[in-house]
């Protein structure tokens, strides 16, 4: 498999029945559509099921943000369009459709919140390793923050800027920092601060008041400024010097030639690698691992895909067996010419999620 030849166009990892209605968050929402009342009576079995569809996409990124798991965001749309279905009788049109399924999605989200330890990548939870040290046992799945296709999330035929915005509010660093909030605090901020709905949008949706929302987002602009995370910072283009470096780093990768991979690192780059508890700090501290337990990667093949508004591979592992075995989907930091962040999420339940196999013949 040659997957450096690919590189210059993302991979399109998933394919939709309809194209993604995906929220303009580069300004604020249309108020006019949200409060626009809906003629149910009109409406048959067929239409109603296509209005739901018409928001999946929005309602999983909302989720996600949330929830910290593409899985889970998966199951708690599909909770929301089945809550949303069985009391749509109930529905008078006195509020728009995208309004009444984000307070459902809410509802189920903190239903399924409730007395759950955060999500977190292993920077947030221990000390980092060394590069020569040992392996532990992995930790349950639940512990761990979790990628998620940029196909599931950004509509490909939005305008760049929406899909920039988009991007950016799934970032890794920026939905972990989000964990650190108390669920309604959580929703606050992504309705107020990325999906720019107004503060009596927030409060009706919530059931609460503006003041209380008013509250809440600042507390959790607080939180967010005390992690170092600002959601507005504009990610670097993918640009000709960044589609060589990628194709470098694959190149090297393929041939395991460590010397090569971590002459692309920064000096300070992080490497992390659910569900391991592990993460390190050094591009020095990267090539011991890769020379000692990471040797197992050797004569792996990558293809490229997106995820979290970033670079990204699947990786499958040479199998004893011939062939390759599915072993991990890895995002990549980029900063100035360099990699300043891996992240190895080590799981091939995952390759479903970016429509890929889990078994490479030779």
């Amino acid at each position: 498999m040659t997957s450096t030849a690919k590189l210059a166009q993302p991979m399109n990892t998933v394919k939709l029945a309809q194209p993604m209605n995906t929220v303009k968050l580069a300004q604020p929402m249309n108020t006019a559509k949200l409060a626009q009342p809906m003629n149910t009576a009109k409406l048959d079995a067929t239409a109603v099921e296509r209005g739901f569809e018409e928001y999946r996409s929005e309602l999983v990124a909302y989720c996600y943000r949330m929830l910290g798991s593409a899985f889970e965001a998966d199951d708690a749309v599909q909770e929301t369009l089945v809550r949303a279905w069985r009391s749509f009788d109930s529905f008078e049109g006195r509020a728009a459709l995208r309004s009444w399924l984000y307070r459902i999605a809410s509802n189920v989200c903190f239903d399924m919140l409730k007395g759950r330890q955060r999500r977190a990548m292993p920077i947030d939870l221990m000390e980092p390793g060394r590069g020569d040290g040992t392996v532990g046992g992995t930790l349950p799945e639940h512990v761990w923050l979790g990628p998620i296709p940029d196909g599931r999330v950004v509509s490909m035929t939005a305008d760049p800027a929406e899909q920039a915005v988009v991007r950016e509010s799934v970032r890794l660093a920026f939905v972990a920092a989000l964990q650190h909030l108390p669920p309604r605090q959580r929703a606050v901020l992504i309705l107020r601060e990325v999906l720019r709905w107004k503060a009596s949008e927030v409060a009706e949706l919530l059931d609460t008041t503006v003041v209380s929302v008013n509250s809440a987002l600042q507390r959790a602009r607080s939180t967010l400024a005390d992690n170092q995370v600002d959601h507005t910072t504009a990610a670097e283009p993918t640009d000709r010097a960044q589609q060589d470096l990628l194709a470098r780093y694959v190149d090297a990768f393929e041939r395991f030639d460590v010397e090569t991979m971590v002459s692309l690192l920064h000096a300070d780059a992080t490497m992390m690698m659910p569900p391991y508890p592990l993460w390190m700090r050094g591009a020095a501290e990267y090539g011991k691992w890769m020379r000692g337990a990471g040797c197992g990667c050797r004569g792996s093949r990558l293809a490229p895909v997106a995820a979290n508004g970033v670079p990204a591979f699947a990786q499958w592992r040479s199998s004893p067996d011939g062939g390759y075995d599915a072993w991990s989907i890895h995002t990549l930091e980029i900063s100035n010419g360099c990699i300043t962040g891996i992240n190895f999420f080590v799981d091939p339940n995952l390759f479903a999620l970016f429509g890929l196999p889990t078994r490479l013949e030779d």
